[in-house]
């Protein structure tokens, strides 16, 4: 069962993040609302956060909210983000996600014990021959994938390991809103499957809460779900952004 508390300081979280008056439904169900600045999805999208069983949507106008609200009636906070079930009844253009969404509370905490020397570098830090470092880890990685870390942005130390002068893994967390630390890690594609994530990963939450913050990983993949979960995380929700259509969805077609 999730943890109460943690629901609680989730929700204030993606509140705080939606840029409008709002709150999650404490009995359930989908809240919509007109947010055109809203930090749930990139502007002029629809942004959806499920954390356990009520869902918020923030929708850049008041046309698109009519529409989402009108769906959203007949549909389940987990079926709102469910990319298949919402193409059915909306004009659905473009998608991210859908993510799922983990956090921790430090008592349940389950630090991994490898048995390797984790370094706390600056995340720009590089070796002076320019490929030790985190930022080498950056550039070796590629663009997608390291954006997809989004180890770039942390505002924490980097969590490093080596194999020998190279930089392998590295995991880190940027400051969120509501005393949050949103964690990133990434590992060379040619060491994975060695739980060298979990290791520098471990590194960075105890980091995070030994400040008092709230760790959240947000996964879409399913080897770093199974990070998350190692280290004790729970999955309490989902958040998904969709572009939509001015036009509602013709059914006709």
């Amino acid at each position: 069962m999730a943890d109460a508390l943690l629901l609680v300081r989730a929700r204030e979280l993606w509140v705080e993040l939606a840029d409008t008056a709002v709150e999650f439904f404490p009995s359930g169900g989908a809240k919509v609302v007109v947010a055109p600045s809203s930090r749930l999805a990139p502007p002029s999208w629809t942004g959806v956060v499920r954390i356990g069983d009520a869902a918020l949507v923030t929708a850049p106008s008041v046309r698109t909210a009519g529409m989402v609200a009108e769906a959203a009636r007949k549909m389940s906070p987990e079926e709102l983000v469910d990319i298949a079930r919402l193409r059915a009844v909306l004009p659905v253009l473009d998608v991210l996600g859908p993510a799922s969404l983990f956090y921790l509370g430090r008592d349940g905490f389950l630090p991994a014990h490898e048995g390797t020397a984790v370094e706390q570098l600056p995340i720009g830090d590089g070796d002076s021959n320019g490929d030790g470092g985190p930022a080498a880890l950056l550039a070796r990685a590629g663009k997608e994938e390291a954006g997809e870390s989004g180890l770039e942005d942390i505002s924490s130390p980097a969590f490093c390991l080596r194999r020998g002068d190279e930089v392998v893994a590295a995991a880190g967390y940027r400051s969120w809103p509501r005393s949050v630390a949103h964690l990133s890690v990434l590992v060379a594609p040619h060491c994975r499957g060695r739980r060298l994530a979990r290791a520098v990963a471990s590194a960075a939450v105890a980091h995070a809460l030994d400040a008092g913050l709230l760790p959240q990983w947000r996964a879409r993949l399913c080897p770093s779900q199974r990070v998350a979960v190692a280290l004790g995380f729970q999955e309490l929700g989902t958040q998904l952004s969709v572009r939509l259509d001015d036009a509602p969805l013709d059914r006709g077609r």
